[in-house]
């Protein structure tokens, strides 16, 4: 691709690069130039003006782009995503429904490697997503890029993207009382939320007191694809009360504790095919946390083990929630 300015009487057929005032109108950047735009040119005084000329084998922003995300989703339905039309050399992909963004990372730097005008854009891995979220963004920078090169990029990212939809329909959530202990209605309105928000039903809500054997027998009984715990008072040790209430209904633990803040109590375990969730006091709140991570990617389908579980530490320090007990840093008097 010529970038630069030439004589209006030499610019038929090339891509206007920068937004012109023609006397009451305006000719808008990345219009191609007709002879009538010429016209209007000259009249409005402009001896040249600064355009982008394509060469053989170049390939234009908005077919680039267009090729580009059909190659990161050849089938938009089976990757659960919707692809917008190109404009101006930008493609979005996104969520079609709630679920939780799949990305082959490597891939896609390989992509971004290409050619620097050659780029996409993406939320986090396993980021959770609802409907008509935006997962990607594909955007070509320039007005043109070299065909061999928008081949390439395709090649290397092919199937890259894909949302990865709730595979688990309802969750069962069992609560503990203590005496004085927070009060349970806020707790579960919060995760019936969260759970909603992946398409799935909360089907049923057991309240029973904080003992290990009272919890076992829920454990057993509670309905739902997933359950989840949330005790009265914090689980403190892999021994305490909710995880070991798992172990006497039948099930393991596979984790106890998380490095995610605020989330660091949250255990993850099975009973028989169930996965079961032990949710951290800060579930209670809708504000984000470890647990949604975990519930998110459980939901979906998407295998959680301790190792992935340790790795999210990195990017795990979330934002601080006012009703923690003890906030990380005291205030100033």
């Amino acid at each position: 691709m010529k970038f630069g300015p030439v004589p209006v009487t030499g610019a038929e057929g090339a891509v206007l690069a920068h937004s012109v005032q023609v006397g009451d109108t305006r000719l808008r950047k990345g219009v191609i130039l007709t002879p009538d735009h010429l016209s209007q040119l000259a009249a409005a005084g402009h001896g040249s003006v600064i355009v982008a000329r394509l060469e053989p084998g170049d390939c234009h922003e908005d077919e680039a782009a267009r090729k580009l995300a059909s190659a990161l989703a050849p089938d938009p339905d089976a990757a659960a995503l919707k692809v917008t039309q190109p404009f101006t050399g930008r493609v979005n992909l996104l969520a079609d429904g709630p679920g939780v963004a799949v990305l082959d990372v490597a891939s896609l730097q390989a992509f971004n490697h290409v050619n620097p005008m050659i780029t996409i854009a993406t939320v986090p891995q396993y980021q959770q997503m609802g409907a008509g979220g935006m997962v990607a963004t594909v955007k070509v920078i320039s007005y043109a890029v070299p065909g061999e090169d928008v081949a390439r990029a395709s090649q290397l990212a092919r199937n890259a993207i894909r949302l990865a939809r709730p595979v688990h329909r309802t969750a069962g959530l069992i609560v503990t009382d203590i005496p004085g202990g927070p009060p349970n209605e806020k707790g579960i309105a919060s995760i019936r939320g969260r759970v909603e928000a992946l398409g799935m039903d909360l089907c049923d809500v057991q309240a029973v007191a904080h003992r290990t054997e009272t919890l076992a027998s829920a454990i057993r009984h509670i309905g739902g694809d997933v359950v989840m715990i949330l005790t009265g008072s914090a689980t403190s040790d892999v021994f305490d009360v909710a995880p070991e209430a798992l172990r006497a209904a039948g099930g393991q633990v596979d984790r106890f504790g998380m490095p995610v803040d605020p989330g660091n109590l949250l255990f993850l375990g099975t009973l028989g095919d169930r996965p079961v969730i032990g949710l951290p006091g800060c579930a209670r709140a809708p504000a984000l946390n470890g647990a949604d991570w975990v519930l998110s990617r459980v939901a979906c389908g998407i295998k959680t083990t301790g190792a992935d579980i340790a790795g999210m530490g990195v990017g795990g320090l979330l934002k601080e929630i006012p009703t923690r007990p003890q906030p990380r840093a005291g205030r100033k008097t």
